[in-house]
């Protein structure tokens, strides 16, 4: 008979976690984490809007380094999301352009199905629809999924876990029940919010390729000294 994982212990899990951001930090990723603790909720304007859904359109099942090369220039292609009204206003153009840049012709024209509905609707409209319904409103836009919806949720500064393959992975192995709960355990110890401890595990096993086995590892060989709480 199979019996569940046994939660990992939160203090191992919390010196794992604080172990993976100093590498994630000494990886160069310092910037990433700090602009994830910056994000504040509705503290946002309408080109946020438009470039975080775009960014979380085009990585739906694409590597995230593939994505950031191109971004720019689908950036470029869309008037640096400077309005909806504008984009729309040159809408042919912009989707030649940005084609050129990403040639996914299905992720460009949800992207300026997004810009539309923000165009025909207005931003406050978008802020409302957020408020009231987070993630199940998100999931009315083109390519906006479950997983997606909390991964543009989180990009916009709500206080919620993308539950990727990664962080879902992690926590599975190490009997929690959730991505969420995991991170939660942690956050209760070392202070960080929940989307600061997601995009650092996320980030940590982008560049690492065992993972989840080397938290197996900590788990036996804690070390001592463990790293600064303080420390982003």
């Amino acid at each position: 008979m199979n019996h569940p994982t046994r939660p990992a212990k939160a203090d191992q899990l919390a010196s794992f976690y604080l172990s993976a951001k100093e590498r994630v930090i000494e990886a160069g990723f310092a910037d990433e984490v700090d602009w994830q603790a910056d994000i504040v909720r509705e503290d946002w304007d309408e080109p946020t809007f438009l470039r975080e859904s775009a960014w979380v359109v085009l990585s739906s099942g694409f590597r995230e380094s593939a994505v950031r090369r191109r971004f720019p220039l689908v950036s470029a292609s869309f008037l640096d999301w400077v309005a909806a009204t504008s984009i729309m206003s040159q809408r042919a153009a912009c989707r030649s352009n940005a084609l050129q840049a990403f040639g996914n012709e299905r992720k460009i024209d949800a992207i300026l199905r997004i810009v539309q509905r923000v165009a025909a609707d207005g931003i406050e409209a978008i802020r409302q629809g957020i408020r009231n319904g987070g993630t199940a409103f998100l999931q009315q836009l083109p390519f906006i999924g479950p997983v997606t919806a909390c991964h543009l949720a989180k990009n916009l500064g709500m206080p919620i876990v993308k539950p990727d393959r990664h962080l879902s992975r992690l926590a599975q192995r190490n009997g929690y029940e959730s991505a969420e709960h995991m991170c939660q355990t942690i956050a209760a110890i070392v202070g960080d919010s929940v989307p600061v401890i997601d995009i650092v595990i996320w980030r940590y096993a982008t560049i690492t390729d065992n993972y989840d086995g080397e938290f197996g590892d900590y788990r036996q060989h804690q070390c001592v000294n463990r790293p600064s709480l303080s420390r982003r």
